[in-house]
């Protein structure tokens, strides 16, 4: 059975961390208790005052006539233990909140351990009264906000619904007036375009009229003029009023304030010629976005309900241990205060909960709840025992096929022949591509293993939706397949070309397979884990625009990554050439290589991971005003310099440039150590109350964490390989460069454990748990 403590750090919210019960004090607190409750030995009793010393034969006789007249005579009701009095306390003197203080009474007065255990089992429930009060009201007032732009969608749609009935109806009769306009010479347009302009005016009028029935204004509604075709053009921006009555608005206004030009657009930038304000298009768009921000608020909702079940069990749980040691019964008192506290007690949450779930499926399920609840509530998928049997299955066949090719390989002396170049430089690349995703892909199963079994909740952490979320037998299944695969095509590849079939037959194999395998992941069909691989492309999408997108956790997590797969990219470009200059037919390695462009591609390859990564630190400074994003920018900025080195050093080769190289490669790995121990992994920290490391660690055994810093350290500094240059034969310069990125992939799987892990205890990326999503109608404060 898992200790209740593991349970709360697995499923706590790490945002919203320093808010919950602090179980682990609260708990050692009770064990103080009960070190001090515990009774001398018995040899430091002098005889004059030892337990048993001045004993009657009628003491047994007095103690029973004691309990019966207690029994007798005493009320039905028995004393407080413990008295929690409630008082209220306002600090601006708007704001009323109710503080919780316990009163002991004579059993515990002396005893200082019980009065601080109560002192800070009152602070707890303080703070997470006032806690739970703050994000009830946020929601709260994130729901009437949602209720009112719901309001105006329904009366757009309307409008748009009335406008098509009417267009309808009256195109026979419009027909008819132009055809009777044209016969009496009348001018091209005159009355049509007046009539236009009148009927244009009378939409935006319709348009104003129905938003302000909804409580919205417009600010510099007299600039309206128009445009040079005699079409309305309105100047006009969105007032949506304050946060509900009672509350701060700081929620529910900072919902309205982060916002689109799409509604701006949509009433001021009428399209040219047609003048169509709004259209099916932009009223969808809206909906999305509302129907985005029903989803999240919903997720908020869940999120606050988890918050208040779990301190509850908290609250009870350590009440029931204080209990078990002070041998009295005070949890009852105490929990009584607690279920009517406002955390528990509250029925805000769970009455906005199902207004919710029932707009949403009225608005945006066609009242269907059961689609309904898959937006809402996605379930987790369950593990499946197929997944593991196939993943054993596909293991064996690796493992077979690749002991067939070393043998065949062997046998036809590919790694010993120097007649057999052309393979290592056509080849060789392809087929490295697919090897080092398997085993990035083989690294990652291992990580999300570790985070399950150490109860780190990375599906919070990254946003993945539960349903459709890649557990690690499934990151098992789909890298010992794709490693399978590729394994054997070289097992054929070798076979074929033993047989004696044409050279520039054989060498299309390697391009088939890149073939297969980009079918497989733009495929449109829903199968072969469609959310998972679609999710893989909006992410790259993101990485590669990133200054244009905001950066999420999973973002720049998977943007370092690429860091660490810049061989991988390189092999690419060896591929695409190979393929493009027709290699695999005139065997002509040296065309890619001697190449201008190809090799100036190879600096750009080198830095684009780096400069995408940079691009990311630069926009979440600019969207969260941390300087901390600007210097860790630098970080990068100073690998792409150390990339550039080493790529020009292979090609030069003079004493200048190797003094470049070591410079610009300590200053890089310097940089980069400090940030992996320090900022991404939290460790080295002095003051920590355990020795370097930090205060809160998931694995018990420390020695695994200063093993790691070892480890990071001794392959952080595998780029001395480039200076020392441990290479005799073509052969075994292409064996190296494999096993040294080979080990960057291993060492990135084993510095994201550390990072998800400090992640998940301290929120180190600031990542928030319920996201502001944009809403369509405009504060009039939001460009001030």
């Amino acid at each position: 059975m898992v200790k209740f403590s593991k349970e709360l750090e697995a499923q706590l919210i790490p945002e919203w961390k320093e808010a919950f019960v602090n179980y682990c004090q609260l708990k050692k607190q009770v064990k103080k208790i009960k070190i001090s409750r515990k009774p001398k030995p018995a040899s430091l009793y002098p005889i004059a005052h030892h337990p048993d010393f001045g004993r009657s034969l009628f003491d047994p006789v007095r103690k029973l006539a004691r309990t019966f007249s207690d029994k007798l005579f005493s009320s039905s009701e028995k004393p407080e233990i413990i008295q929690v009095r409630r008082r209220k306390s306002s600090e601006d003197g708007d704001d009323v909140e109710e503080i919780y203080q316990t009163e002991l009474v004579q059993l515990f007065s002396e005893e200082d351990e019980v009065k601080v255990f109560f002192a800070r089992l009152d602070e707890e429930l303080n703070k997470v009264n006032q806690f739970h009060k703050s994000k009830e009201t946020e929601f709260v007032g994130r729901g009437e906000i949602l209720k009112k732009q719901l309001d105006i969608l329904a009366e757009l749609k309307q409008i748009l619904s009335d406008r098509k009935k009417r267009s309808l109806s009256g195109s026979n009769s419009q027909r008819s007036f132009s055809s009777s306009a044209r016969n009496s010479d009348f001018s091209a347009g005159s009355p049509g375009e007046l009539s236009e302009t009148q009927s244009e005016t009378s939409r935006t009028d319709e348009i104003i009229e129905a938003l302000e029935r909804n409580g919205v204004s417009f600010i510099n509604s007299a600039t309206r003029h128009k445009t040079k075709g005699g079409k309305p053009k309105m100047s006009l921006r969105v007032d949506i009023p304050d946060a509900v009555p009672g509350s701060d608005g700081g929620g529910a206004r900072s919902i309205a304030t982060a916002t689109s030009v799409l509604w701006e657009e949509l009433v001021n930038n009428p399209r040219s010629g047609g003048g169509d304000f709004i259209n099916r298009k932009k009223i969808q768009c809206a909906e999305k976005m509302i129907r985005k921000a029903f989803v999240e608020l919903y997720k908020g909702l869940g999120l606050l309900k988890t918050y208040s079940s779990l301190n509850m069990i908290a609250f009870t749980k350590i009440l029931k241990k204080f209990d078990k040691v002070s041998g009295q019964q005070a949890s009852s008192s105490y929990l009584k205060v607690v279920k009517r506290s406002q955390f528990t007690s509250s029925d805000k949450m769970v009455r906005l909960m199902d207004e919710v779930e029932s707009i949403f499926t009225k608005h945006f399920a066609n009242n269907d709840r059961k689609k309904a609840m898959k937006f809402l509530r996605p379930h987790q998928q369950k593990d499946s025992h197929m997944v593991t049997f196939f993943v054993g299955l596909f293991t064996g066949c690796f493992v077979s096929l690749f002991s067939i090719y070393i043998i065949l390989a062997h046998l036809s002396g590919i790694f010993t022949s120097g007649a057999q170049v052309s393979y290592l430089e056509t080849v060789y690349p392809v087929f490295s591509v697919f090897a080092l995703l398997s085993l990035h892909m083989f690294m990652y199963g291992c990580n999300l293993f570790m985070w399950k079994s150490t109860r780190i909740n990375y599906t919070f952490i990254f946003e993945f939706a539960p349903n459709t979320a890649l557990r690690y037998r499934d990151a098992f299944l789909m890298g010992t397949t794709f490693m399978t695969s590729v394994v054997a095509a070289m097992v054929i590849h070798l076979i074929l070309r033993a047989a004696g079939f044409s050279a520039s037959e054989v060498d299309t194999i390697p391009g088939i397979l890149l073939l297969i395998f980009i079918c497989v992941l733009i495929c449109p069909f829903d199968t072969f884990y469609r959310p998972t691989r679609f999710c893989f492309i909006c992410i790259l999408r993101n990485i590669v625009c990133s200054p244009f997108y905001k950066v999420l956790m999973v973002d720049f997590f998977m943007a370092d990554q690429l860091t660490s797969q810049i061989p991988l990219l390189r092999h690419i470009e060896s591929t695409a050439c190979y393929f493009m200059a027709q290699s695999f037919r005139t065997h002509e390695y040296n065309t890619c290589k001697n190449g201008r462009i190809y090799r100036e591609l190879a600096y750009l390859i080198s830095f684009s991971p780096y400069f995408w990564r940079a691009m990311q630190c630069i926009r979440r400074w600019w969207d969260e005003s941390n300087t901390d994003h600007l210097v860790n920018m630098g970080k990068y900025v100073s690998a792409m310099v150390a990339a550039g080195v080493r790529i020009t050093y292979a090609r030069e080769n003079t004493t200048p440039w190797l003094a470049v190289l070591l410079v610009s490669s300590v200053v890089a790995t310097l940089y980069q150590l400090y940030w992996d121990f320090v900022k991404d992994w939290g460790l080295l920290n002095p003051k920590s109350k355990n020795a370097w490391l930090r205060d809160d660690l998931v694995l018990k055994n420390k020695n695994y964490y200063y093993f790691s810093i070892v480890v990071n350290l001794v392959l952080r500094v595998a780029w001395i390989e480039t200076i020392v240059r441990f290479r005799v034969n073509p052969v075994q310069s292409h064996l190296l460069d494999f096993l040294l990125a080979s080990l960057e992939v291993i060492r990135r799987g084993h510095w994201n454990f550390y990072r998800v892990e400090n992640e998940h205890l301290n929120n180190v990326g600031h990542f928030r748990a319920v996201k502001t999503v944009p809403l369509p109608f405009r504060d009039m404060d939001s460009d001030d």
